[in-house]
């Protein structure tokens, strides 16, 4: 089962300290460091990812969406703001979706849909981690270390709710 990330654009840009800094030379500018910070994780990790903004007073009164980078943007439509168009996305993809977003009440909803959510300092650690990789190359490994077996028993002696370790395993893939 493969996941569909979603992230709530503006909320990842301003969570980010270096993002809110390209997003004060113009919002523009923020939208397109997002996106080339998004499309180099997407390039390690392969999921499909979908930024949404707050589209403004276009008039449109469906959603716009276009392609980036091999990333779907979308922007909300008059009348509608980005959560909610999150919120629906959520609802369609059910467990399947991982939202983006520190927005406490988003995180509610789209876990009440079935989908998981990760706060944006959380993504934007992966999102660094991918881009690390992809540009230096995995860590090497010492191969010589063997591991010592042992009898006792470790970490705690109860497992996890169940619900725990489902978000845990969801966000594991990204």
């Amino acid at each position: 089962m493969g996941v569909h990330i979603i992230i709530d654009g503006y909320n990842l840009i301003r969570a980010s300290s270096s993002l809110s800094r390209a997003e004060a030379v113009s919002l523009e500018e923020g939208r397109r460091t997002l996106l080339e910070r998004v499309a180099a994780y997407k390039r390690v990790k392969h999921w499909p990812v979908t930024v949404v903004y707050d589209g403004g007073g276009g008039g449109r009164l469906s959603p716009t969406s276009e392609r980036e980078k091999g990333i779907q943007v979308v922007y909300s439509p008059a009348g509608q703001t980005a959560d909610q168009v999150i919120a629906g996305m959520a609802r369609r993809k059910g467990e399947r979706a991982l939202v983006v977003t520190s927005d406490r009440a988003l995180a509610e909803t789209v876990e009440a849909a079935g989908a998981t959510a990760l706060s944006s300092p959380e993504f934007e650690e992966r999102m660094e981690l991918a881009f690390y990789l992809e540009t230096k190359g995995p860590v090497a490994e010492e191969e010589d270390i063997e591991p010592t077996l042992s009898t006792k028993k470790k970490g705690p002696p109860k497992r996890r709710p169940k619900a725990d370790r489902r978000k845990a395993a969801r966000v594991s893939k990204i």
